[in-house]
């Protein structure tokens, strides 16, 4: 009985290992569900080729493309939850996907826990230069004078185009045809060409466009205004808030039911690399996003409220999954 006391009064003196404290101890996975190539992918890839020199422990990026990014997100809720298994995906996988599919495989909430929000895509709504409304009140105001002349360019059921246009003929009373498309790109490809005459689409995709006189910007979704458009008001200046379908993001999630410590560790780890000028030049503000790299209780909070808009927004728009 000595001999335990001993032991056990020996253990005393050293004090316990935290998990963030021995991580990583194997190979880290960042699911990325989508293809490669694309801006969420690179910064996937910026993030672990920091992380790869800071932590001495390999970091790879791995694309699950496909299923809505369903099957991505599921690799990581299904993983062990450790913290070497890491999801970087958009605001449509979390805070679309519950709202829009009668069924996922997985829990989002239980399943999935937020590390930190990197960036923010700020959405631009746009018409074409041959539409004569120069805000959205005046759009409105054509569209009840003329039902149905006007269109604009989804891309697809659920998609922020999708969801703020049936949101203002919701609050606007106002008939307004969707025209779908098969992603952005064409979609954008469609208004510049003068196929469809409204889209929402991110500020930076549409910049070049609004400066050689091919859109015309009515409003942004943002907090505040863009500083390279300050005349253009936010969506909320423009008095369509309860409309707003926010800011594209992406975020990093680990799987449910990591150690706690974790995701505070990595999102430091994350900001700290981010902040060095020419990386945060490199791969944030050179591709146009926001940078946000919020912490895990910040995170979830805004998490919270995004997805409170986005249920309002698809139950008015009757989005379902195609």
């Amino acid at each position: 009985m000595k001999l335990i006391a001993l032991i056990g009064a020996g253990l005393c003196l050293f004090p316990a290992v935290s998990p963030a404290q021995n991580y990583p101890n194997h190979l880290v996975k960042i699911i990325v569900p989508y293809a490669p190539g694309g801006g969420i992918d690179a910064l996937a890839r910026a993030i672990s080729e920091r992380l790869t020199a800071k932590w001495g422990q390999s970091i790879v990026v791995e694309n699950k493309a496909g299923g809505a990014t369903i099957i991505g997100a599921d690799a990581v809720a299904k993983a062990p939850p450790d913290g070497h298994t890491m999801l970087l995906t958009s605001e449509s996988t979390i805070t679309s996907n519950p709202f829009l599919f009668d069924k996922l495989p997985y829990d989002t909430a239980r399943d999935l826990a937020p590390v930190t929000q990197l960036v923010s895509l700020p959405q631009m709504v746009v018409a074409h230069s041959s539409v004569t409304a120069n805000s959205l009140k005046e759009l409105v105001d054509e569209a009840r004078v003329k039902p149905n002349a006007l269109n604009y360019a989804s891309y697809g059921s659920g998609s922020l185009p999708h969801l703020f246009f049936e949101g203002l003929k919701s609050q606007g009373g106002v008939q307004i045809t969707q025209v779908p498309y098969k992603g952005i790109a064409p979609a954008l490809t469609a208004i510049i060409s003068g196929e469809v005459q409204l889209t929402m689409v991110g500020a930076t995709l549409s910049q070049g466009h609004i400066q050689s006189g091919k859109l015309k910007p009515l409003a942004i979704a943002r907090r505040e205004r863009l500083a390279a458009l300050p005349q253009i008001p936010t969506l909320r200046e423009a008095g369509f808030a309860e409309v707003d379908p926010n800011e594209s993001w992406f975020g990093l999630f680990l799987t449910g039911g990591s150690p706690a410590a974790l995701a505070p560790r990595i999102q430091r780890d994350i900001a700290e690399a981010f902040s060095e000028p020419a990386f945060r030049e490199r791969h944030v503000l050179a591709r146009g996003f926001d940078p946000v790299f919020s912490t895990p209780e910040d995170f979830a909070k805004f998490i919270q409220a995004d997805m409170r808009q986005k249920a309002r927004l698809i139950k008015i728009s009757g989005a379902k999954a195609e």
